[in-house]
């Protein structure tokens, strides 16, 4: 979820809004992820991600740099465009999909910009025309919300249809969009019964699901954050992961942060960077500093490794 400062427009006119889709589904191809989802309004956009193996913190400072420069540049004005970092939320996929893609889908109507289920089938800034077959992108995954539905396409878009139109109803939905305790156990109600079973569920405000679910995200982050700071209280640095596979591979620091493509420096420089990451926790912008190089060679450095050599 991306919205303005103060509340105020951050896509001011239809080009606006295009420039935007046009850099977001750059970025999504480049990282290898899906969209199941979107919706752009004039001061706020919504956008319900598969993350590739990169996540999506990459693609979104790529995408929102981007556009505050451009917004800015045309419309003459400067300053900060965005209130504060985009918010993202960790979803349960089995649980949340589909109301996800409703509510998102939705987003129009509920604000009166369209009025009906019919106008938004001809609306531009949603992925609901395409997902209809109204409209054709590289970048969205259709067949995946889809198949939720039905076995043919045909099939498929009619139950898509009904679902969307059985939604109309239900308002803004404030379960879907922020707090954690309520979001998890789907409403107050459901918070209320587990007090009086003094019944406790594991809940966080960044993560939609069910306890279970939010427990075992946390536990699997916690891990990985607990090998990266035993490895970082053990001295290991980024300069240190430099030295090592520098003298492994028979490569000079100098030419590694001069930028050199030679086979062998590439080579050096990928696995630092997948080892930078998973070791350290260490950003793309951070090692990129660090090695020499921009951002987005560490991103796709990061990508050949894994691609090489798997996870």
């Amino acid at each position: 979820m991306v919205r303005g400062i103060n509340k105020t427009e951050i896509f001011s006119e239809a080009k606006d809004k295009k420039m935007f889709i046009e850099r977001l589904s750059a970025a999504v191809i480049e990282g290898q992820c899906a969209i199941y989802a979107w919706a752009v309004m004039d001061n706020h956009s919504h956008i319900l991600f598969r993350s590739g193996k990169q996540g999506i913190s990459d693609i979104m400072r790529k995408v929102l740099t981007w556009y505050a420069q451009y917004y800015n540049r045309r419309h003459k004005r400067t300053g900060h465009l965005f209130e504060n970092r985009y918010k993202s939320i960790l979803c349960d996929e089995e649980r949340y999909l589909l109301a996800l893609v409703r509510y998102i889908h939705l987003n129009p109507i509920r604000a009166n910009v369209v009025l009906s289920l019919e106008e938004l089938d001809k609306y531009l800034w949603t992925g609901h025309r395409i997902i209809i077959g109204k409209e054709k992108n590289k970048w969205m995954d259709t067949g995946h919300v889809l198949a939720q539905f039905g076995e043919t396409r045909r099939q498929a878009i009619r139950e898509y249809r009904r679902f969307m139109t059985e939604g109309l109803t239900m308002g803004k939905q404030p379960e879907l969009t922020g707090g954690g305790l309520i979001r998890s156990l789907g409403g107050w109600s459901q918070v209320l019964s587990q007090r009086r079973k003094r019944q406790r569920e594991d809940t966080d405000e960044r993560i939609l699901g069910s306890g279970d679910f939010v427990s075992e995200v946390l536990k699997e982050a916690e891990e990985r954050q607990r090998r990266q700071t035993k490895l970082r209280s053990a001295g290991k640095t980024v300069q240190k992961l430099i030295e090592e596979e520098c003298d492994r591979r028979g490569v000079s620091i100098a030419e590694l942060k001069n930028g050199s493509r030679r086979s062998k420096v590439s080579e050096a420089r990928m696995v630092i960077a997948h080892r930078c990451r998973e070791e350290l926790g260490i950003s793309a912008a951070e090692s990129a500093r660090q090695l020499g190089v921009n951002t987005s060679s560490i991103i796709k450095a990061i990508a050949r490794y894994e691609q090489k050599y798997g996870d």
